[in-house]
């Protein structure tokens, strides 16, 4: 597949609108319940977005995981399950793709991404080791920790910056990563995080030659370099657009590069990928690998499987390919790129550059009379849901946890209401219904209180924390 055609068009005749790259042949019917009833239902829910029903939600931009819709394609080849227990065909058409697109030798499936991350951390990680990585993500943090090791925050200070316009705000910054070596020494660092698109700095992408920089850097000290790769389609698509040399490189060549640079990947596959539900991890060294499938065996199947059905498989093997397609990355991030476009027209705070996969609203400038002691990110996606029934997420103080040794909240520099579009499954006419709702509420901001906390589980808080509003 060449590259997309949407970056020449516009020089080629003007202004030309641009379309996605397929059809609807299928619908899901959607409704949006009363104010009254919303209101309701936020309130039993503890305002989290997560504790919420579907049925009361209209558009649903909680998450990209999981919620994206498969092609017909995708759908025959579920039927082609083989559901053996041991040795699916499947299996081996999932291998072979990642084989294919990514480059890595070792392939062991798990059920979803934490799955993968359970398999790498436990494998690496020893009891005080450190993990540095271009800023956190919930779930890859918490199974750093709970294999006994230390993250460390090594992104370039512009991530942390909503309003900076740098074009790879997800880098590695060198010195600060140079800087943990020569505090805790190489020997003590199994391996560097590296995300690709940077999920908690707004979507914002690493660049190709800063992976180049980093993988001779960790060269030199021995220390790996594991890459989570779950949105890295959208990734390449920056790198084609903004770095120098690769204008006209496909996606999937600048996708093979970029993993080159790198000693394995964990795989989300329900984000670029395109399916439902599963997860792969993969690697270049043998004993890494023999480690994780033993491991798989214990935790989630059997190493041909692991907590996957051959039908999910196939559909996966399937969506690898599809979603590495120019034109379906293209119109994918054009989408997110429209919604965010409309937002900024009207002065509306958001995490700039816009990101691949959603709009971050700026909560800190969005409720500039709001303390993070109030979580203003939580209390936006309230009010969004209340206003219109959309429903987003938080990615500020509840994301980011407490400190495991002093107890107290972590006040991250970002706070942010993330509006993440599933893939293939909503309109333009969708997106002017979330923008027209986030502009009500950002002209009456100044009526809302905020929340406070009255229930908070042990881990990963932001899925099932209750709050109430403050009156």
């Amino acid at each position: 597949m060449s590259k997309s055609k949407y970056q020449t068009m516009g020089q080629q005749f003007g202004r030309r609108s641009w379309a996605e790259p397929w059809k609807i042949k299928m619908v899901e019917p959607i409704r949006m319940i009363s104010k009254e009833d919303r209101q309701k239902a936020a309130a039993e829910a503890g305002y989290n977005t997560f504790l919420m029903r579907s049925e009361d939600v209209y558009i649903d931009l909680l998450t990209d995981s999981g919620t994206g819709a498969m092609s017909d394609r995708q759908w025959s080849g579920i039927m082609m399950g083989d559901e053996a227990y041991a040795g699916s065909r499947n299996f081996y058409h999932l291998e072979n793709a990642i084989q294919t697109y990514y480059g890595y030798k070792f392939i062991i499936p798990t059920h979803q991404g934490r799955g993968a991350e359970h398999l790498i951390s436990q494998a690496i990680i020893k009891k005080g080791d450190y993990i540095p990585g271009n800023m956190y993500f919930t779930t890859t943090r918490l199974h750093q920790e709970l294999a006994g090791g230390t993250f460390v925050d090594v992104i370039i200070d512009e991530a942390h910056n909503p309003t900076a316009q740098h074009p790879f705000k997800g880098n590695v910054d060198l010195d600060k990563l140079q800087a943990l070596v020569d505090k805790v020494g190489a020997k003590n660092i199994p391996y560097v995080s590296l995300a690709g698109t940077v999920n908690m700095a707004g979507g914002q992408p690493v660049s190709m030659a800063n992976a180049k920089e980093l993988r001779e850097f960790c060269n030199k000290l021995g220390i790996r370099v594991y890459l989570d790769a779950t949105r890295m389609y959208e990734n390449c698509f920056f790198i084609q657009e903004r770095e120098a040399g690769y204008q006209d490189k496909t996606i999937a060549e600048i996708l093979l590069e970029f993993c080159s640079y790198t000693d394995g990947a964990w795989m989300s596959a329900k984000k670029d990928n395109l399916v439902n539900i599963g997860g792969w991890l993969a690697v270049n060294q043998a004993d890494v690998a023999e480690k994780a499938r033993n491991m798989v065996v214990v935790y989630e199947g059997l190493h041909t499987y692991g907590g996957m059905a051959g039908r999910d498989m196939e559909a996966l093997a399937i969506g690898i390919a599809e979603g590495v397609d120019d034109d379906h990355i293209a119109s994918r991030v054009r989408q997110v790129r429209y919604l965010g476009k409309l937002l900024l027209d009207w002065d509306i705070p958001i995490m700039e550059p816009i990101g691949g996969h959603a709009i971050f609203l700026d909560a800190k400038r969005f409720y500039d009379h709001l303390s993070q002691d109030l979580f203003p990110a939580q209390t936006l996606a309230a009010e969004l849901y209340i206003d219109s029934g959309v429903r987003a997420m938080e990615r500020g103080v509840v994301s980011a946890g407490r400190n495991p040794e002093t107890g107290k909240h972590r006040y991250p520099a970002l706070e942010l209401t993330r509006l993440t579009i599933p893939r293939r499954v909503y309109t333009q006419a969708h997106m002017d219904v979330v923008a027209e709702s986030i502009k009500n509420i950002f002209d009456t901001r100044k009526q809302t209180k905020g929340l406070k906390m009255v229930y908070e589980p042990e881990y990963l808080r932001f899925f099932q924390a209750k709050f109430e509003q403050i009156k």
